[in-house]
């Protein structure tokens, strides 16, 4: 299947909104319930104008339409869109500190297709172009199998409340860069 990557920019917007909603929902019912799914799109996933800001968000398209997103950064913020309130968008110490990887979403008709490795393999080599010699992430239950088949080492699991007294499970990851 033939697509290409490109960085977003902010016109892209509001096709990455949807498209996060439709992954969230459509690959997410196996690890989450619903209650849990509607809680992280209203609070937690959606998109950061940071990353496309800073040219370091992708899409990924296929016939003109948009079929995956995804990106790393050079700030402290782990996780989160916009609406997100605990963020914090200082820049990292490429020395010291390790990049983030942020906001993957595939379109569940596109899931397994090369579409999250060709993201992960760009936002990979930026970092590691700038600086970088680690990356952290914290994935969402159905990522975890992909970002281990990608070399990154999950640490204990972590709970996010997702308000109304619901939380979702959450997996910190790190991957050493050579």
């Amino acid at each position: 299947m033939p697509f290409t990557l490109r960085k977003a920019t902010l016109d892209d917007r509001p096709a990455i909104e949807d498209l996060i909603k439709l992954s969230a929902r459509g690959l997410s019912r196996a690890e989450y319930s619903e209650q849990q799914i509607e809680g992280a799109i209203r609070t937690v996933f959606g998109v950061d104008s940071n990353l496309i800001e800073d040219g370091t968000y992708f899409v990924v398209e296929s016939d003109g339409k948009l079929i995956g997103c995804g990106g790393w950064s050079k700030r402290r913020t782990l996780f989160g869109g916009d609406q997100y309130q605990t963020r914090d968008a200082s820049e990292l110490d490429p020395l010291t500190e390790p990049a983030r990887i942020r906001a993957f979403f595939v379109h569940p008709e596109y899931a397994r297709k090369g579409i999250a490795r060709a993201i992960l393999d760009a936002c990979e080599g930026e970092a590691k172009a700038a600086g970088f010699r680690a990356l952290e992430l914290m994935a969402t239950l159905p990522g975890i199998k992909f970002y281990e088949a990608s070399g990154y080492h999950r640490s204990e699991s972590v709970e996010l409340s997702v308000g109304d007294g619901i939380a979702i499970g959450l997996a910190p990851m790190r991957k050493e860069l050579s």
